[in-house]
């Protein structure tokens, strides 16, 4: 397992994207609309800066209304993320999704609750 990407809410993707861009000289590596957000992954060469702008009501806008811009999630990649999740209910960490489902970029994905992971919300990521 490796970081794949940190995800960063915010209310203006395309300040931070031009911002970020300049400021650690990286590229964008995909954008896409999905699931009522705007999305733009950033190439730091060995991991990516999501950036998450919602469009709609949901948890990316319930998130910036809770706590403002910021750190939304960690995400991991995951060989296997079945096998993932499995650990993870063996250790009696709580999931927020019991299977994986489609993410951003084509991905599965797989959510566990902060509460049982130190306040972090965790993602695993399967590509």
């Amino acid at each position: 397992m490796r970081v794949d990407h940190a995800g960063l809410a915010t209310e203006d993707a395309t300040t931070m994207v031009e911002q970020y861009t300049g400021l650690f000289d990286c590229s964008v590596a995909h954008e896409e609309s999905f699931d009522g957000m705007e999305i733009a992954f950033l190439d730091l060469g060995n991991c990516y800066f999501e950036v998450i702008e919602p469009r709609e009501d949901g948890a990316i806008s319930a998130y910036l209304d809770r706590n403002g811009p910021g750190i939304h999630h960690l995400a991991v990649e995951t060989d296997d993320i079945e096998a993932s999740l499995e650990t993870a209910r063996d250790l009696d960490i709580d999931r927020i999704d019991e299977e994986p489902r489609p993410g951003a970029w084509g991905h599965d994905v797989a959510f566990l609750h902060p509460g049982s992971t130190g306040g972090v919300l965790l993602e695993f990521v399967e590509h």
